[in-house]
């Protein structure tokens, strides 16, 4: 097994808790911390804005600081650090780029994020000791431009060799278009002709999210059939052609939660906490929710809540021309957030007094209660790259009502009454009957079919949308940009308990049998492993060159399983060796 991990730098323009305006700043703040956790050595570089409050910038060090040049520009930058959770975070340090009381919106936006993405570049050389870039993990359009400098202007030094570069799309909605005067003002491309043809969108425009797609190595989404949509002219924002032709680069990976922070038996913010297993506190919640917002307190009436931005993208077309007949039909209906629609909110609730209620608010507590107070969760986006509130809903036992679109489609199975699967309702048109036929399908279940509706929310509760099974993903991804690399694989400690007698020989009667017939397809693998899983005490796997004893729960097998993948063309020699260990622990 290789001690070395895979080095990767995470280029975004915002992190949580520093800086966030949206999703992006959740994911940076997230991800980060799963794939150290998966095994690798992460650096994140953000901006250093002037909004970072202090208990942070207090403690920043300064470990480096160089020129970077910008066009006919020479530009100061110094690299600040700070270790959080086992991740190190390097804050780009600009004044004059940087110094504002908000992150986007200026009129030099387009040359401050390219000077953040030459700086992240001219960054690697300025690393950590012992830190050698093997990824460079770039998001959104506020960094699309360092895999075009790094080989327009770096290719063939060195260090920067080995650095391949991942492109994620968080929004392609917002690509980073502006003048092509910047090309040769800013830029300095105007002389390369590759790099001026690929930047170009239009007789007078360049666009620099169209440059991240021509020169990464892998391109990501946040969710799979969002990879699949943006491909369509429907969806892609101009970009559906570049992307049809790199199609072979991208993929899509789901985005998680922070389990922590939302998880209903431990959260400060609601009335009572609960779990899966004892529901009684979910219970309180609606009922104090329900007087909070002046809503009629009644078990016997199914609560929908909607937790957003109030625009169009979010669906509220459909819900402004379905809701008459959702709350003349006995459901609750509550609504938190901003927009757009929010005028219509306030009508409908003002027309249904006891039955609907409005927040024209951003309230972060509320939204807590909401998720654990309601039964179910409307979201009937006109499109969704992921989306986090069905996923948080799940996590508290409120079942989505979602429109079949982007992460919405690969995040809430659908229920079906026959077999009892699903964790929530969808619809797949754009249509405010289709939506309101959904939800009366699940205000039936509701009202008809008790055991049903509680063993949806079972399903819902126990759903994996921990930042875990995306971290293991996107570390597949960097593994495959790097085959020479052998996959370092974080293991339970030593001090494990040893299995008893009969479960080391039951686990060695289901190893043997795998390795003496050479893993003649991985597939064989899971069966050994959910064979493996009722001894709940102990599992043991044979892995390569040595065998582990571990915890059963404690190893990650989808990470094993990677490695079998690579390894079990040898893996028949060592069945020997297998069971002398065994057979002699000592």
């Amino acid at each position: 097994m290789s001690d070395k991990k895979m080095q990767v730098v995470f280029a975004s323009a915002e992190a949580a808790p520093f800086v966030k305006t949206g999703g992006l700043g959740d994911v940076a703040g997230s991800l980060p911390r799963a794939l150290v956790a998966a095994g690798a050595d992460v650096i994140v570089m953000v901006p250093k804005y002037g909004t970072i409050a202090s208990e942070y910038t207090d403690r920043m060090e300064h470990v480096a600081d160089f020129y970077v040049s910008l066009g006919w520009r020479n530009e100061y930058c110094g690299l600040e650090r700070l270790v959080i959770d086992g991740v190190t975070y390097l804050f780009i340090d600009n004044e004059r780029y940087f110094k504002r009381d908000y992150p986007y919106g200026f009129f030099d936006d387009g040359e401050r994020f390219a000077f953040f993405s030459k700086a992240v570049t001219e960054s690697l050389q300025h690393l950590p000791e012992g830190f050698q870039c093997d990824v460079l993990h770039c998001n959104d359009w506020h960094t699309a431009l360092a895999p075009v400098f790094l080989r327009e202007f770096y290719q063939g030094l060195p260090l920067y060799e080995r650095v391949k570069t991942v492109f994620s799309i968080h929004n392609i909605a917002f690509q980073g278009q502006y003048a092509d005067t910047i090309l040769n003002d800013i830029l300095g491309m105007a002389h390369i002709p590759n790099a001026a043809r690929q930047l170009r969108c239009d007789e007078r425009s360049i666009n620099y999210m169209q440059g991240a797609l021509d020169y990464s190595d892998a391109i990501t989404t946040v969710s799979p059939s969002y990879a699949w949509e943006i491909q369509t002219p429907e969806y892609g924002e101009g970009l559906d052609g570049i992307l049809r032709r790199r199609s072979n680069a991208l993929s899509g990976i789901l985005n998680g939660i922070d389990t922590d922070a939302w998880n209903p038996a431990t959260d400060p913010m609601i009335h009572a906490n609960y779990s899966a297993a004892d529901m009684s506190g979910k219970k309180a919640c609606k009922a104090a929710l329900q007087e909070e917002l002046g809503l009629e307190v009644r078990d016997d009436r199914p609560l929908m809540v909607m937790v957003t931005r109030l625009t169009r993208q979010k669906g509220m077309d459909l819900v402004t021309y379905a809701l008459d007949r959702i709350l003349s039909g006995g459901v609750q209906v509550a609504v938190l957030g901003t927009g757009d629609y929010e005028e219509p909110m306030r009508y409908f609730a003002n027309k249904y007094p006891g039955t609907c209620a409005a927040r024209i608010t951003f309230d972060n507590a509320l939204s807590h209660r909401m998720y654990a107070g309601a039964d179910m969760f409307l979201m009937p986006s006109l499109f969704e790259p992921c989306g986090l509130s069905q996923m948080i809903a799940m996590r508290y036992g409120t079942l989505p009502v979602v429109r079949e679109t982007g992460g919405l489609r690969d995040t809430v199975a659908p229920y079906n009454q026959f077999t009892g699967e699903g964790t929530g309702f969808t619809f797949a048109n754009f249509n405010g009957d289709e939506m309101g036929d959904a939800v009366f399908r699940a205000a039936r279940t509701f009202w008809d079919d008790k055991d049903a509706w509680n063993h949806l929310i079972d399903n819902a509760m126990s759903a994996d949308f921990s930042w875990k099974r995306s971290a293991e993903q996107y570390m597949d991804l960097y593994y495959g940009l790097h085959p020479e690399i052998e996959r370092y694989v974080p293991f339970a400690p030593e001090t494990a308990a040893e299995p008893k007698a009969d479960e080391a020989d039951a686990a060695l009667l289901i190893a043997q049998e795998h390795l003496v017939r050479q893993l003649a397809n991985v597939e064989e693998f899971d069966v050994a492993v959910e064979a493996s899983k009722p001894a709940e005490s102990a599992v043991v796997l044979g892995c390569g060159l040595e065998v582990y004893i571990v915890l059963a729960g404690h190893v990650d097998f989808a990470a094993e399983r990677a490695r079998l993948v690579k390894e079990r063309d040898g893996v028949a020699k060592d069945a020997a060796k297998f069971e002398k260990k065994l057979a002699n622990p000592g």
